[in-house]
């Protein structure tokens, strides 16, 4: 492994450690969701309508994990930080197996 690719692999792993601010910042200063996270009611709170082709496409992607929490919007603080770094790193190791296997193929394929 190059210097390089350990230092992307340190800022990405304190990447993932620092996801729980995303809910804590929040929590703290009683601010609202993160800008442009928006979902169909927030944005007809919004703009006062939802925009027609926004709202025909709405219902076609469901996280495999909402909210990045495995326990639901009711759950403790505790279990929401811990579901953000989880959420974080299995979005790392997703990204990486996609990466290397692309890799793979194309040493395979010659390109």
């Amino acid at each position: 492994m190059t210097r390089f690719q350990k230092k992307l692999w340190i800022g990405l792993l304190i990447m993932a450690l620092l996801t729980p601010l995303g809910i804590l910042l929040p929590e703290k200063f009683k601010a609202e969701g993160a800008w442009g996270e928006w979902g169909k009611e927030e944005l007809e709170n919004l703009l006062g309508y939802v925009p027609k082709e926004l709202a025909k496409w709405v219902d076609l992607w469901k996280a495999p994990i909402p909210d990045y929490n495995f326990g639901g919007e009711e759950t403790s603080m505790p279990v929401q930080v811990i579901s953000y770094v989880a959420s974080g790193f299995l979005g790392i190791g997703v990204c990486a197996l996609i990466m290397f296997l692309i890799s793979r193929l194309s040493k395979r394929h010659g390109r």
